[in-house]
């Protein structure tokens, strides 16, 4: 299948450190489109990543942080069936910008081996869904859209959240950058229903 790709990046970092206080703020812009033979255009990576962290150094590697991230998509999403004729058509929108778009506030222990790895354990954690778009929010008399109740388009939730992150170079020319986020809702955890 003949097939054309093009995508962007956008990539930010700045890292303050004075004495015992420490703000670091990411930025991670991705867009992409492919162009597949016989099928509409898709997106094939849309992410918007903002993350903001202030930290207090309590020892040598552990600090107390807070922090705030922001999180959405450029563009619109959609779902993609076929008509009787067998073209490929739109069925639905199932995202776009702000729908889902999160926030996530959390504070904690921040544990710093080195300049290349970090890990933050964030005991208060509080996370913000919305979904802004009306095509895309739950309607009345009907289910949940990315966990936002119908009739609503916000939703707020307490959590443990552990996050992870690695930025080394394994050579001159070759780096290595992971991210792992754990989010486990208190509300999971202590009803015994879900």
């Amino acid at each position: 299948v003949n097939s054309v790709a093009l995508s962007g990046l956008i990539w930010h970092k700045s890292d303050y450190t004075k004495d015992r206080f420490n703000f670091v703020t990411e930025l991670d812009m991705k867009y992409g489109k492919v162009w597949n033979e016989d099928q509409l255009p898709k997106k094939n990576v849309d992410r918007i990543f903002w993350d903001n962290k202030i930290a207090h150094r309590i020892s040598e590697k552990w600090s107390v942080y807070f922090s705030l991230t922001f999180e959405s998509q450029f563009d619109v999403g959609y779902k993609y069936g076929r008509n009787q004729e067998g073209k490929e058509v739109i069925l639905d929108t199932v995202s776009a910008f702000m729908a889902p778009g999160y926030f996530t506030e959390s504070l904690g222990l921040e544990y710093k081996l080195d300049k290349a790895f970090s890990l933050r354990l964030g005991t208060g954690t509080a996370r913000q869904t919305l979904v802004l778009n009306n095509k895309i929010a739950p309607k009345e008399g009907g289910s949940e859209v990315y966990g936002v109740e119908p009739g609503k388009k916000f939703r707020n939730d307490l959590a443990f959240q552990i996050t992870a992150n690695l930025d080394r170079n394994l050579s001159q020319n070759l780096n290595l950058k992971a991210r792992y986020n754990l989010f486990a809702d208190y509300k999971d955890v202590t009803d015994p229903d879900q």
